[in-house]
């Protein structure tokens, strides 16, 4: 079973492949989604974001998740010397954790109710488990983003996180907090993780960094990337064509 939501902004898809899979459990899935959009969106008006923006809710107020989600942005700040940071001009922004952790929560509903079969994708990033129809590895093709109908790589992943972070999609939305010179030595940077979330975080660090982002991955024990700079040159990991499966093993 296979279901494609519009939510947060962008296309949520969800394929189940285990008998077992039920129309509740989507409806589940998705309903999380609309209620992290509630709460997380910076623009929605009634969200906790937006009105801890406004100056009507204290940080400290504000829900277990926005505590969770805090607590999360202040580590992986102190995990990328400051690199990623959920503040800009004075404003309060955590996107850049929250689809990762939403997509793993999802999945993690999903995998509490005893389905080991699964991808959930929001955005293009993705948190796969077990196997795919033909009992395969799932494969996730990586954007080209110059070419956005044509794939550039594709990953076999086997209960594991990937996420993209770049500008070719939505413009200027990740800043690097340690200058205001613009973010224009690479257009996207894909970083595969034990899980989605750490695979975001991650790259939205990444990302920031500019070059220098693809060697931080590098030393990062469990993680594997692939950057492309604004020439349309490519640099991954040493690890990262372990994940690269060849044309012919591309799934349907």
């Amino acid at each position: 079973m296979k279901q494609r939501r519009w939510l947060m902004g962008m296309p949520i898809t969800v394929e189940i492949v285990d008998a077992s899979a039920t129309a509740e459990a989507f409806d589940e899935v998705y309903a999380y989604f609309d209620y992290v959009d509630q709460t997380f969106s910076p623009f929605k008006e009634t969200s906790e974001v937006s009105r801890i923006n406004r100056g009507e809710l204290a940080l400290a107020d504000a829900c277990r998740d926005m505590q969770t989600i805090l607590e999360l942005a202040e580590t992986t700040r102190e995990q990328t010397g400051g690199f990623f940071d959920v503040w800009h001009d004075s404003k309060f922004d955590p996107s850049g954790v929250v689809k990762g952790w939403a997509i793993d929560e999802a999945a993690s509903l999903l995998y509490m109710k005893g389905l080991r079969n699964f991808y959930v994708d929001a955005g293009g990033d993705v948190q796969v488990y077990g196997r795919n129809a033909e009992h395969d590895v799932w494969t996730v093709g990586i954007c080209h983003p110059f070419k956005l109908d044509q794939i550039v790589k594709r990953v076999a992943l086997d209960d594991r996180g990937i996420a993209t972070s770049g500008s070719y999609l939505r413009g200027a939305h990740i800043y690097n907090p340690h200058s205001d010179a613009p973010l224009d030595e690479i257009v996207s940077i894909t970083v595969i993780g034990e899980d989605v979330l750490e695979a975001d975080r991650m790259a939205t660090a990444a990302y920031a960094m500019g070059r220098v982002g693809i060697h931080f991955i590098e030393a990062l024990p469990g993680f594997e990337a692939y950057m492309i700079d604004h020439q349309g040159q490519a640099t991954m990991t040493t690890g990262f064509a372990d994940y690269v499966v060849a044309p012919m093993r591309v799934r349907a």
